[in-house]
């Protein structure tokens, strides 16, 4: 399962449901799902297996849809290859 935490009074709503509907459709059945849960304070925080794999807080900006895949994925599945996106 992965988690996607964001904060409401930022507006960042529309950014975690587009990364979370890239994750199911890279991840699909993988992952089990995802969820988005509101929160305040600034906070932008996904979560895969209850592991924190992104934190806006701690790296300073948001990721790209690539470095969050393979963030997930390395949590997730790490034999899984996402093709395109491992490329350097």
């Amino acid at each position: 399962m992965v988690e996607i935490k964001y904060c409401t009074l930022c507006g960042w709503l529309p950014r975690s449901a587009w990364m979370a509907q890239e994750l199911l459709g890279t991840f699909g059945e993988a992952i089990g799902g995802v969820s988005i849960v509101p929160s305040g304070g600034g906070v932008f925080e996904v979560r895969a297996e209850g592991q924190i794999v992104w934190s806006r807080k701690e790296m300073g900006r948001f990721p790209d849809i690539a470095e969050l895949k393979c963030a997930v994925r390395d949590a997730v599945c790490p034999e899984m290859d996402l093709g395109h996106v491992d490329s350097p």
